[in-house]
């Protein structure tokens, strides 16, 4: 794809995402989109936010499971980057001004202690390089019109990055089996989803070795101090004004959000 629509399309979402609106399937515009094109969109809206203010603290993995993988017609999870204005300190509501169609996940978030720059990263380079785990929710919401993706949609849009939300425990992972945590996620009182560890490519861990691999072939490496959401444990949850949502994960934490 040329470098001009390349940008084109990447001034596109960043409208949509500093408008709170959406645009049509980009996928369904463009059928030759390739998913390495729609990172390249990615990184253009990425670039933009920088140029206001916007802070990159962190990565995310994405479509960690096998359903989501089916559904997107992929053999392979994706990421995208979290921005400073993204994390919303728990204890706040969030106002649902700031989102357009937003789902909860689950998840276990890793803190960063020493640079992990793959390939040949393996899942002891990762839990020697992770400072502690802790439980967080991560609200994906997506630029695209009814979530009709395609993963080059998904991609292009940061993942359908959202918000996030941190637990305030952290743990050494080191000290649990992250793939048999359990995951119960309440959503005003009532369970909504359950999951466990395995639900994230086997493990968190794997999901970050993958991220430190993929990115690292790509010349950028996962930094100290950075945040990195795994991927979620169940489905996703839709979620509306007035909803209270809380989080539990074995060994890990629980985690809390509301939104107003």
């Amino acid at each position: 794809m040329q470098t001009s629509l390349i940008a084109s399309l990447g001034d596109e979402l960043f409208r949509a995402v500093s408008s709170g609106t959406v645009v049509d399937p980009i996928s369904s515009r463009y059928p030759d989109l390739t998913i390495e094109d729609a990172y390249r969109i990615q990184q253009h809206v990425i670039e933009l936010e920088r140029a206001q203010g916007a802070r990159v603290i962190g990565k995310k993995v994405g479509v960690t499971s096998e359903a989501v993988m089916a559904m997107l017609g992929v053999d392979q999870p994706d990421f995208g980057f979290l921005l400073d204005k993204m994390l919303v300190p728990e204890g706040d509501a969030i106002d649902m001004r700031r989102l357009i169609q937003p789902k909860a996940e689950g998840e276990i978030a890793f803190v960063l202690k020493h640079d992990l720059c793959g390939p040949g990263i393996s899942v002891a380079d990762v839990l020697r390089a992770t400072e502690g785990v802790m439980a967080c929710f991560e609200i994906v919401d997506s630029r695209i019109r009814d979530w009709k993706i395609k993963i080059q949609d998904t991609v292009a849009d940061n993942a359908s990055c959202g918000l996030f939300v941190l637990g305030s425990q952290l743990v050494d992972p080191r000290a649990l089996d992250l793939r048999t945590c359990g995951m119960v996620l309440e959503r005003n009182g009532s369970v909504v989803a359950t999951g466990a560890g395995a639900a994230a490519l086997n493990s968190p861990a794997n999901a970050v070795a993958w991220l430190a691999n993929t990115m690292g072939r790509l010349g950028m490496p996962l930094q100290a101090g950075e945040i990195v959401l795994s991927g979620s444990l169940a489905a996703m949850v839709p979620v509306q004004s007035g909803d209270s949502l809380h989080v539990s994960i074995g060994g890990v934490g629980g985690c809390s959000v509301r939104f107003s």
